[in-house]
């Protein structure tokens, strides 16, 4: 007779919810905490929010100038007036309902998820975002960016 420990884990209790599906989850409610607090408090209105720091100090729009706008207006149901009022942030909203939506499917299934001993995102995806953003804020600031102040 072998002293082995079997490596298969015990069954999961009924209605107790898998720790694979909890950060999902929990990302999920605070993202709609929050689309629905910017859904409420409109920032087309003036003093529901502070001003950008940097728009007030030196005139330059950050990569944020319109990401509050851009939220309410997907909350809203209005992709194309999120687009106007911050490219990147609408783009960014999409990816990370996708990323969120595969990683919610995966611990669903119980298939290995990122993020459990390996990054989510490598080196490269973050340079390449930083140089997103950075190419983003550049062009939004020059007259052939226009379109894409906010």
């Amino acid at each position: 007779m072998s002293l082995r420990r079997s490596r298969s884990r015990p069954p999961r209790p009924p209605g107790r919810v898998p720790g694979a599906v909890l950060g999902p989850l929990v990302a999920l409610a605070v993202a709609g905490a929050a689309f629905g607090y910017v859904a409420v408090v409109d920032p087309n209105e003036p003093g529901h929010y502070p001003a950008c720091p940097l728009l007030s100090l030196t005139g330059l729009h950050c990569p944020g100038c319109g990401g509050l706008r851009s939220a309410h207006a997907l909350a809203h149901g209005d992709p194309a007036g999120a687009l106007r009022a911050n490219a990147l942030v609408a783009a960014g909203c999409a990816v990370a309902a996708a990323l969120l939506a595969g990683r919610f499917a995966a611990a669903l299934r119980g298939a290995a998820t990122p993020g459990r001993g390996r990054p989510v995102l490598r080196r490269a995806h973050g340079l390449a975002l930083g140089a997103l953003v950075f190419a983003f804020t550049l062009v939004r600031n020059t007259p052939a960016g226009a379109t894409l102040v906010p």
